[in-house]
């Protein structure tokens, strides 16, 4: 029997396997930019720790392993800003990216008050740039970040989550 995967959200004790799923999970991005040196990658473990402490971080579980996280926070104008979405490699295309996202715009909307969602990728990342335009995201821009990538900035308005119900 298998186990299923769970969102909920990260603790403090979670931290270092973020950290380390996080360095996993970016070396393909990495490659596909070219660029080693991004942000993801050369982050400490002392930084991850800290955004645990202060940001809205969740996890997806597969028992004890941390197999995916998100991480967002609410800046000075309302704008709920979610970044390093990450998946372990074996799990991917299976939906956890979505709860993931799912789960950041939830808990930036109901309890840090979001009045719209913003996030970016890397303009060669045709599978992020997928699952964020079928998120409802639309591209406002484009930027270079001070690691040289080439990024592509994207927001939605927030709202309430749509329920279905079934009779």
């Amino acid at each position: 029997m298998g186990m299923s995967v769970t969102i909920s959200a990260a603790t403090a004790q979670d931290a270092e396997q973020i950290f380390r799923l996080q360095y996993l999970c970016f070396q393909s991005e990495a490659e596909l930019h070219g660029n080693y040196r991004i942000g993801p990658l050369v982050q400490s473990l002392d930084s991850v720790r800290d955004e645990v402490a202060t940001d809205l971080v969740f996890v997806a579980r597969l028992g004890d392993e941390v197999v995916g996280s998100v991480r967002g926070f609410t800046d000075e104008d309302g704008t709920g800003r979610i970044g390093k979405l990450c998946v372990h490699p074996r799990l991917r295309g299976h939906g956890l990216g979505t709860r993931l996202l799912r789960a950041a715009e939830s808990g930036l909307f109901d309890g840090r008050s979001a009045t719209r969602f913003r996030l970016h990728t890397g303009e060669r990342s045709e599978g992020n740039l997928r699952l964020y335009r079928k998120a409802g995201y639309a591209r406002v821009g484009d930027a270079t970040v001070e690691d040289g990538v080439r990024i592509v900035l994207l927001e939605k308005e927030a709202a309430a989550p749509a329920y279905v119900a079934s009779a």
